[in-house]
């Protein structure tokens, strides 16, 4: 074993490509998650090219380093924290568009390039690209790859792999691989695609991505619906979710969301409202499919309903969505959970949520994807007082319990990463997870790759 493996894998690099700077190092220790194991990395990689990151890997395999994938950092589930002696390789040089291709409906990006980008580039064309992450404009196409992120229109479009054609790899000794196709239609061989999408950089390093885009959509109308009470905004976010109707997205913000919100914004919320509903159609039938909306929200308590077709005002209220974990932040430190729940029980996660909260006495914000049952509840303490920092982790093991006894899954869209590896063992079978540590590995053999992600 090397005295100081890093230097043997590394050391002979300019430094262009590695660096051991504290100063800079210190950086890119962890994401944005809370109460996640961390250690400040021995030294960051930053790859221009897959050939780059080949020569990389094949170096830290050899060497037996712990290699990191990292996009933006953006992330919530500590996927890209560092263990004692990794080194975290950046993908930040490797952000080109390569290819928009409107006769076939595709792009190719490299993993660095910004949500946002993509989006843009895509309209520029007169198509669409829709995975929509609430950290669309600074996180990256291969960090939502990595994580299999979702967004506000889930509901009807799917999650980020939904739109994954292909993928270039490289694997943990460096081999390069690729998945997939760019043809409409393709089932040759196993589906190795779905394997890397969301394995958290725990089975390759993801270098190119092929994405699939759709035709550019109508113009979205926009649906706002206030309740004096979270029950009666769960109701009707159920019997909308049971009626058929297509919808582009329906997302709820609780009270305390609300008014941190309006804190930040100063938008003009309601402080007496107990929750807020935003929903969006944007297919041909968008009126008729908006004023359906607006009878059932009605039908089930809600205090005032308002419709628009304006997308400036639109673009605002979805902004006021965009704006609930940094308007929380701003109430103190803050732990976010990401659950999804079957649909039908959305009203008994919300009370059950706000019942942890007086149990605890903390502050817990709820915000989500209601449309698909991913709700974000977000609980406020004080790090740096010991027993608010113990029932800030009690609530959040409560909630995520409490998902799972309501029929859901420890996350939607954020990852396993190494906050939820232990709940993990609690969703998954024995068998299940036997299987999947055989998977990974055989692709990571010495387990170089994000050691202590997903499967502890």
């Amino acid at each position: 074993m090397d005295d100081d493996p890093v230097a043997a894998a590394f050391g002979d690099l300019g430094a262009d490509l590695f660096t051991t700077d504290p100063d800079l190092v210190a950086g890119f220790a962890h994401d944005e998650s809370r109460l996640t194991d961390r250690a400040l990395p021995a030294g960051v990689l930053s790859p221009r090219s897959t050939h780059d990151v080949a020569d990389l890997a094949r170096r830290a395999h050899a060497h037996g380093v712990p290699l990191v994938a990292r996009g933006a950092g953006s992330g919530l589930s500590g996927a890209a924290n560092a263990p004692v002696g990794s080194v975290v390789l950046r993908t930040h040089r490797m952000a080109a568009i390569l290819e928009v291709d409107v006769a076939e409906r595709l792009a190719v990006v490299q993993p660095g390039v910004v949500t946002a980008d993509l989006r843009a580039a895509a309209r520029e064309v007169g198509l669409f690209y829709p995975p929509d992450p609430g950290s669309v404009a600074i996180s990256t196409v291969g960090g939502n790859v990595a994580t299999d992120a979702g967004g506000m229109c889930c509901v009807k479009y799917g999650v980020t792999g939904d739109f994954v054609l292909g993928l270039e790899v490289v694997l943990a000794d460096g081999t390069v691989v690729r998945t997939g196709r760019r043809t409409a239609k393709g089932v040759a061989g196993y589906d190795l695609t779905s394997l890397f999408v969301g394995s958290e950089g725990t089975l390759g390093i993801i270098t190119e991505i092929t994405v699939r885009l759709l035709p550019a959509p109508a113009p979205a109308q926009t649906l706002v619906a206030t309740f004096d009470s979270l029950a009666s905004a769960g109701q009707a976010v159920a019997a909308i979710a049971g009626s058929g109707l297509a919808v582009s997205m329906l997302e709820i913000m609780d009270r305390t969301t609300l008014r941190a919100v309006d804190a930040r914004t100063a938008m003009g919320f309601d402080p007496d409202v107990a929750a807020m509903v935003l929903a969006q159609a944007d297919d041909t039938a968008a009126a008729t499919t908006v004023a359906a909306l607006a009878a059932l929200c009605t039908d089930h308590g809600a205090v005032d309903v308002a419709t628009s077709e304006d997308p400036d005002e639109a673009e605002l209220l979805l902004e006021a969505r965009r704006q609930a974990l940094p308007a929380l932040e701003d109430l103190g430190d803050w732990l976010l959970d990401d659950v999804c729940v079957p649909r039908s029980r959305i009203v008994d996660l919300l009370s059950g949520v706000e019942e942890i909260g007086g149990a605890e006495s903390l502050t817990i914000g709820v915000f989500g994807h209601a449309g698909d049952g991913n709700m974000h509840p977000t609980v406020i303490y004080d790090e740096r007082e010991p027993a608010s920092r113990a029932s800030a982790g009690r609530a959040f093991d409560a909630i995520t319990r409490l998902a799972l006894d309501l029929g859901g899954t420890i996350t939607g869209e954020h990852g396993v990463g190494r906050l939820k590896t232990g709940w993990l063992t609690q969703e998954l079978d024995p068998d299940s997870l036997a299987l999947q540590r055989r998977v990974k590995d055989a692709l990571d053999p010495t387990g170089i790759l994000n050691p202590g992600a997903v499967l502890d």
